[in-house]
């Protein structure tokens, strides 16, 4: 990995090189082996990235032909607001790409795209003990002070 890293929207042809990185990061948050996705649901995933009338994006981190990183983000209404609000729902990177700014610039990447939508605002959330991550994102925004809850129907 000594090259230029690049930024893209992903392309139905990085499949195989993106789902490592989606197992990777759902593994990450306790998804994997018994508790994994149903594969339906990586399915239906995949195919929101390519529809257009889908609101739901994906960009990768490229370095030397192998993919380093991936950030999913969707643009949504709010009640507050009359623009739409970015929310970047995934993001991670292989961990043998941690500390070079792949993280930094895919966080800024989709900023740049809220941006051109007129979004105002861009936000995301993390678990608790990942501090690694916490880290630069205290670095690149500001915390909300909001607790989320959730609770199934």
């Amino acid at each position: 990995m000594s090259g230029t890293i690049s930024i893209r929207p992903v392309t139905p042809a990085d499949h195989a090189a993106w789902k490592p990185l989606w197992d990777g990061y759902n593994a990450f948050y306790g998804r994997s082996g018994p508790t994994a996705l149903p594969e339906e649901i990586t399915r239906t995933t995949w195919a929101r990235f390519h529809d257009p009338a889908e609101p739901v994006h994906a960009l990768v981190a490229e370095c030397d032909g192998e993919l380093l990183g991936l950030a999913h983000y969707l643009f949504h209404r709010s009640t507050i607001q009359i623009g739409q609000s970015c929310y970047l729902q995934d993001l991670f990177t292989v961990e043998a790409a941690r500390g070079r700014g792949v993280g930094r610039t895919l966080i800024e990447r989709v900023c740049e795209h809220a941006r051109a939508a007129r979004a105002p605002r861009v936000y995301w959330q993390t678990h608790e003990t990942n501090t690694t991550a916490m880290r630069l994102y205290d670095q690149v925004a500001e915390k909300s002070g909001f607790v989320v809850y959730r609770k199934l129907p």
